[in-house]
């Protein structure tokens, strides 16, 4: 008998309204421990503002959130310890080194062994030999490295990431699929928000469909092959597909 496991993210009635424009309107969305959700949509569906109150970094109109049993209203700061976020911006410092970010970054989390996890994760991402130089000289693939060697200085149970490939030449590209597969391999929770459906589809057990701030549809990869997917996202969005 197959083993139920239980949520790392649970999402309630979730709503989020600036002024007058609706972001998400309702959204009721499970991510199971160890899963890896792709969660599809075309620019302006609601995407990044969902991972950002997942994040703890926006407060919702409405609605309400659980990650990994916590509640966001209650214990927000235990929460973020538990989050790597790869977003549109590398939220790094460019006049710092990759050693001086991660750094910065492990003193924030209070990293009791911070000079072994950061040359291991500069390690992970193959940037160690570029540990020492100034982040703005660095590609934009490099940088999206060091944004994932960010994300999991501090070793979390979840990953969210933001639309990842965006900006990415073919290299750097093929680099990040090889790294979200050995991630994939972790047992992390990961949830990935994309446009694109061939990357998505990829590496992830189940796959939901944002629209006008509303999960349209959502169900297992078993089973489910890309041009049936992209037929359910024309019908869903009434869009093509990037």
């Amino acid at each position: 008998m197959m083993a139920i496991r239980t949520p790392a993210i649970e999402v309630h009635g979730l709503s989020k309204r600036f002024g007058h424009q609706a972001a998400l309107q309702g959204v009721n969305l499970k991510v199971a421990r160890g899963e890896f959700l792709a969660l599809f949509g075309p620019n302006g569906a609601g995407k990044t503002t969902l991972l950002r109150i997942i994040a703890s970094l926006t407060q919702p109109t409405a609605g309400s959130v659980r990650v990994l049993g916590h509640d966001l209203g209650q214990g927000a700061t235990a929460v973020r310890r538990q989050i790597g976020l790869i977003s549109h911006h590398p939220l790094l410092y460019g006049d710092l080194t990759p050693d001086e970010n991660l750094r910065f970054f492990a003193r924030m989390y209070d990293l009791a062994d911070a000079e072994a996890r950061i040359a291991a994760v500069l390690e992970q991402m193959g940037l160690t030999g570029r540990r020492r130089d100034p982040v703005r000289t660095l590609s934009r693939g490099m940088v999206q490295r060091l944004s994932i060697a960010r994300a999991l200085l501090h070793d979390p149970a979840i990953l969210l990431l933001d639309e990842p490939y965006t900006g990415l030449d073919l290299q750097a590209a093929d680099r990040l699929r090889m790294t979200l597969q050995e991630l994939a391999n972790s047992e992390r929770t990961i949830l990935l928000t994309t446009h694109h459906l061939e990357q998505g589809m990829e590496l992830c057990d189940r796959a939901a469909i944002l629209h006008r701030g509303q999960i349209a549809w959502q169900g297992e990869r078993a089973g489910l092959d890309l041009d049936r997917l992209r037929d359910l996202y024309r019908q869903v969005t009434g869009t093509g597909t990037g």
